[in-house]
């Protein structure tokens, strides 16, 4: 099963992939080499601030109506997300665990939807 790793943290503190610390980016350097679930790895992205975010909405008739950024009023912002290929939960949360999110950021751990 797949399962979705989705990294927040707090933009205001460079909490998120693109605008971490040098020290941070060292962090994710090594986990990426060195992370021993390597195997069960399928993507993985950083996503840019959510200043150059938009957000569609489709009014009726249908009509796109197309607005500045997130607007939700959260502390922490979606930074990015991993994609592991795992055979339970707990694998996917021993993966999760190791993940250098910092310790002011969180990761949510779901299962994808075989749908797509």
């Amino acid at each position: 099963m797949h399962y979705v790793l989705l990294m927040y943290g707090e933009e205001a503190k460079g909490e998120t992939p693109t605008q971490m610390p040098a020290e941070r980016a060292a962090e994710w350097a090594t986990f990426w080499q060195e992370q021993p679930l390597k195997s069960v790895l399928h993507s993985w992205g950083a996503l840019m601030p959510t200043a150059v975010a938009r957000t569609m909405r489709v009014d009726e008739p249908p009509t796109p109506v197309v607005t500045d950024g997130p607007f939700a009023e959260t502390k922490e912002q979606l930074g990015g997300f991993i994609i592991v290929e795992c055979d339970s939960m707990d694998e996917a949360l021993e993966f999760a665990a190791q993940v250098p999110c910092g310790p002011h950021g969180s990761i949510e751990v779901r299962a994808l939807s075989d749908l797509g």
